[in-house]
C-alpha cells in the first residue's frame, strides 16, 4: 500500500489548526479583551457585570496556567534549556493565582475589588509580554513538536473546562 503525499488542501487544513504557542497567544488575547470589558463595566459601576467578567477572567487564567504548568512549561524546559526563564514564569503564576484566589473570594462592591483586578491585569500583561517576547520565540526555534503539544493542551483544556461546568 502506498501513501499519498499531502495535498495542498490537507497541508493547509493542518496549518489552520493552531499550534501550542498559537493556542497560548489566543488565550492571552481573550483575557486581554476580558480585562478591557471589566474596565468598561467598572467605570459604569456595573457591579454584577464586572463580577461576572472577573469570574470569567479568573477561570480563563486558572485553566491557562494549569495547562502551561502541566504540559507547556515542562516541554519548553526540555526544549530550550532556560531554567531561569521558566522558573520566573512559574513564580509569576503563583502570584497571579494568589490574586485570583483573593478576587474570587471577594464581593464585587468591596472597595479593593477593582484595584485587585487592575493589578492582576497589569501583572498578566507583564507576564504575557515576557512569554510572547522571549519564551515563545525560543520555543519556536527549538525542535519541539508544537502541533502534538497543541493536541495534548487542547485535550487537557477541554477536561478542565468540563470540570468547571
Amino acid at each position: 500500500m502506498t501513501t499519498k503525499p499531502a495535498t495542498k488542501s490537507t497541508a493547509k487544513s493542518r496549518k489552520s489548526t493552531p499550534d501550542a504557542v498559537d493556542m497560548l497567544i489566543e488565550d492571552h488575547e481573550k483575557v486581554k479583551k476580558l480585562f478591557k470589558e471589566f474596565e468598561k463595566l467598572a467605570k459604569k459601576d456595573d457591579t454584577e457585570g464586572k463580577v461576572e467578567v472577573a469570574q470569567k477572567i479568573c477561570e480563563e487564567l486558572t485553566i491557562h496556567a494549569q495547562i502551561e504548568e502541566e504540559i507547556f512549561y515542562p516541554a519548553a524546559r526540555e526544549a530550550i534549556n532556560d531554567d531561569d526563564m521558566l522558573n520566573e514564569a512559574e513564580v509569576e503564576h503563583a502570584t497571579a493565582k494568589d490574586l485570583i484566589e483573593q478576587i474570587s473570594g471577594m464581593s464585587g462592591d468591596d472597595e479593593m475589588y477593582d484595584a485587585k483586578v487592575k493589578v492582576l491585569s497589569e501583572y498578566i500583561n507583564h507576564h504575557v509580554e515576557e512569554e510572547e517576547g522571549e519564551m515563545f520565540k525560543k520555543v519556536r526555534k527549538s525542535k519541539l513538536d508544537l502541533d502534538e503539544l497543541a493536541v495534548q493542551m487542547m485535550e487537557r483544556k477541554e477536561e478542565l473546562m468540563g470540570a468547571l461546568a
